[in-house]
């Protein structure tokens, strides 16, 4: 029975869509899920940066050596 579907869902597929358009949705799809992960790891970097305070020790430390060679 998985056969028989297989068969008629590839019969199908190819039938419907162009050969150029089959993985265009795909690569789309993956292309969102990376972006989707690289902000999640983002958001993740951020939110404990923000909580151990390295954003404003790093801040200080930019403006103190912008500060040191003007």
């Amino acid at each position: 029975m998985l056969h028989l579907y297989c068969s008629i869902r590839a019969l199908v597929t190819t039938r419907t869509a162009p050969a150029g358009h089959r993985q265009r949705g795909q690569a789309t799809a993956e292309y969102a899920l990376v972006l989707l992960g690289a902000a999640a790891v983002a958001i993740v970097f951020a939110a404990w940066a923000a909580r151990s305070g390295k954003i404003a020790d790093l801040f200080d430390e930019v403006f103190d050596k912008l500060l040191d060679r003007a």
